[in-house]
Order: C-alpha cells, then structure tokens, then sequence
C-alpha cells in the first residue's frame, strides 16, 4: 500500500500521479491525451482528485483508460495530503434564492440553475456553436408560429397521452439525452454504461404488471470509430431489453463551443500549461494539446465514416426499431423513410454542433413543404429551444409524434434535484392542458396543421 507523502512528491508533469477512489495512478504520460487537457489533471498533481474526477467520468473509466502498468495500487487513505478544494464552485448561491413553488414556468427554474451550478456546469449547459446563432434559431423560432383556436367545443376532458415506437406514454415529451449530468447535482449519476444500463432496466420493472410486457427504455448510439466496439454496445442494450435504437448522425466531430474553449484556456493558463499557437498542418497534429486535441480525440472516438450502408450492419446488430437522430434537411428525412428507418428525430444537437444548422421546426417546415408523404411513414420526434407546453402543442399540430427537452431540465435537476424534475413536468403538463383547451383540442390526434 502506498504511501500519501510519497504520492505527493509526483507534483510535476515531469511525474504526475493522482488519487481516484483510494487507488494511485501514473498519468505522466496521459496527460497530453487527456481530451480536456493537462491543466486539469495537473491542479491535483500528487492529491486526490476522486471529487472533480466523479462529477464527470464514470468510475470505470480510468480503470479502462490508463495503461494497467500506471495502476500503482491503493493508497493509505490515513496518509493522503489533504485534498485541494474542488475547483469546480458554484457561480453564485449554494441554494437558490427563489423557493421551487414560486417557480412559475421553465424561465424561472433555468433562472435559479444559472445562479446555483457550478461555473464548468454553466458554461457546459449553455453553450452552443460558435457566437450562439444555432442556439438562438432554436428559441426564437417557435414564437414565429401563432395559433388558430377553434370556439365554442366541450373541451372538459383532456387526454395528452401518446406513445413512442409502440409504447405507451402519459406525455409527448421526454428529457432529451445530454451529458455530463454528473456536473449539475451531487445526485446525478456517474455510473459506468453497463451499470447504468443496467440500472435503468432495473427501474422498469419496477412499474406496475400492466406496463412491464415491453421496454419503455432507449438507448441513444453514438456509432464509434471501431465498428466492433459499436457493435458490443448495440448487444448489451439489446440483451438488456432496450426497445429502440436512436442512433446520433450529426456528430462526425465535436463543434467548436466558445465558451468550452475559453473555459479551458483559462484554466490552461492558470496552470501554466498554455501552448503557444502555431500554424495548423495540413492534417490534425495528434501531438498538439489542448482544445485542438480535444477535437481530435473526440473524431478519434467518433465515426467520421459512418453513412447510409452502415445501417444495414446497424440494423442486423440491433434487430429491433431504429431512429436516426441529427436530421436538419428534407432530403435527409426522405431518404432515411426510404432506408426503413422507424424513426426521424429532428435536432442539431441544441446549437452545438453545426455554426448557423437550421432549427428543429425549420425542418419540420421543410418536410411539410418539400416531402409531406413520410409525416404518415414514420415517427417524427424533435427538440431544441422547447420552453414551453404551448411549443410542444405546436410541434404536434405540424407533426411531430412527441419532442424532447434538455437544457431545462439539466437547470431544474442542479437547483432542485429531483424536486426540480418534477416540478418542471408538472409545470409542462399544466401548460398544455390550458393550451389544448384555448385551442378547442381535446386528444393529441386533434391538434392538426390548420390549428
């Protein structure tokens, strides 16, 4: 068992050795490969790092990422130099101010989040592609749609239930998939993917007789460079009982996020470890640290091959219902119907990837003017600046079969917790109803284009 004072004398990147979850390893020769960059691994150079370590990565992940000869071994945990504080605090409040029921609407709950989650959590959950242009479509997009509200029907009753891939749903939105959750709550999971996995299918049958005869679980793919890891991924969520397949197709790579790199340069510089710029080579250097070794790494890990033939090894792998995730043209939406897709899901991953990609309701728009025969061909699902009940009744009125909603509640889950989750479906729940009926809508199959 080693020793905490002989592991604090590896300090430098010259020798650089960290603690995580008692156990001590040599990431010297990491440090450059590590996809954030050294300066965050150098702050806790010879300590403990299991704090910021967790918010992030799941606990298996340095397990599988170091090399097993840079395994040193546990620490006597009597012994460790008394840890740094984590050097991830929150922006403002530790709690916030507003009180969760004077929390009126998503506005208000995404106000509360901004002054309680942590400044790497903020910056993470509010950035977007370049000067934000994607992200702002997203939003102001939607109040480009007005309503024409039918008079004088009996709309007591309201029924909002829908379903998803042939499962049941008492609502047509879902929390879309985002990361890094483990940033914005103590609570929030930092399993590893089997755990996890695992885990969810757990919850499930849990529920009551009536609703455990097929999976309400899915599993979002990101198709990785090694087809045969892809294809492990796609067996585990298989054997596991996932229902569906939503396979992500807009990120070959990362988009470049301001606010992330600047984030990142700063605490370069804190650290010591800016590097100077220099001229790009004609290819990617895979020596060059930093934000561009990061872009690398992450296309590294990424497909940048994948295309429409490889759904027919997708689909022989999985077996089971597929959407394709990231569509932002008519064409593409046509095209993945004629592939036999069950599914389109419109998004362009919350303004984060492509500078200037059109919204979600852009290309819905698209379709419905371009290709309207594949609205009755296949699900269409969608997300993207949706802060209202009033914006998912739009999205079903021109088609779309249930939407997503992701920043929100990241917001809700890091001001509130769970509490927080609740109030922002209750609060979305209500908001519809009132809709539905100022429309004179009672079902979803009623909400139609001419509404």
């Amino acid at each position: 068992m080693l020793d905490g004072a002989e592991v604090a004398t590896h300090n430098t990147r010259k020798s650089c050795w960290i603690i995580i979850h008692g156990k001590v390893y040599d990431v010297t020769d990491f440090l450059d490969e590590h996809p954030g960059g050294p300066s965050i691994i150098l702050k806790f150079a010879g300590r403990d790092a299991t704090e910021d370590y967790a918010r992030i990565h799941p606990p298996k992940m340095v397990v599988e990422g170091i090399a097993i000869e840079k395994h040193l071994g546990p620490v006597d945990p009597k012994t460790i130099i008394a840890t740094i504080p984590s050097t991830d605090k929150a922006t403002g409040q530790t709690a916030p101010t507003l009180p969760l029921g004077m929390c009126i609407d998503l506005d208000d709950i995404e106000t509360a989040g901004r002054n309680v989650v942590s400044e790497k959590a903020l910056t993470y959950i509010s950035s977007a592609a370049d000067n934000l242009h994607a992200l702002e479509n997203n939003l102001s997009d939607w109040s480009r749609i007005i309503f024409r509200p039918r008079v004088l029907r009996d709309v007591s009753n309201v029924d909002i239930t829908s379903s998803i891939l042939g499962v049941q749903c008492t609502l047509p939105f879902f929390i879309a998939p985002t990361g890094l959750v483990g940033l914005t709550h103590p609570d929030a999971s930092t399993r590893s993917r089997e755990e996890t996995m695992k885990c969810m299918i757990e919850e499930q049958s849990k529920l009551p007789r009536s609703l455990q005869g097929v999976s309400h679980i899915f599993f979002q793919l990101y198709v990785n460079s090694n087809t045969e890891i892809t294809k492990t991924i796609i067996l585990e969520a298989k054997q596991l009982g996932y229902r569906g397949l939503f396979i992500t197709v807009d990120t070959p790579v990362s988009g470049k996020r301001n606010a992330d790199s600047r984030l990142r340069a700063r605490e370069e510089l804190m650290s010591g470890e800016m590097a100077r710029p220099t001229l790009p080579p004609p290819e990617p250097d895979e020596d060059k640290p930093g934000v561009e070794k990061l872009r690398l790494q992450a296309a590294t890990t990424l497909s940048k091959t994948l295309n429409w033939s490889d759904l027919s090894w997708i689909r022989e792998t999985w077996e089971g219902p597929i959407v394709l995730k990231g569509i932002q043209r008519w064409e593409d939406a046509r095209q993945a119907v004629e592939m036999g897709v069950e599914g389109i899901y419109l998004s362009n991953h919350g303004g984060r990837q492509l500078h200037s990609a059109p919204s979600s309701l852009n290309t819905l728009m698209e379709i419905r003017a371009f290709c309207p025969e594949i609205l009755g061909r296949c699900e269409i699902y969608l997300d993207g600046g949706i802060r209202r009940g009033g914006d998912i009744v739009k999205a079903i009125c021109l088609g779309a079969r249930a939407v997503g909603i992701g920043r929100p509640f990241l917001y809700a889950i890091g001001a509130y917790g769970v509490d927080g989750l609740v109030k922002a479906v209750s609060v979305l729940d209500d908001e519809m109803r009132i809709t539905m009926r100022l429309l004179g809508a009672t079902t979803l199959s009623e909400l139609r284009p001419e509404m």
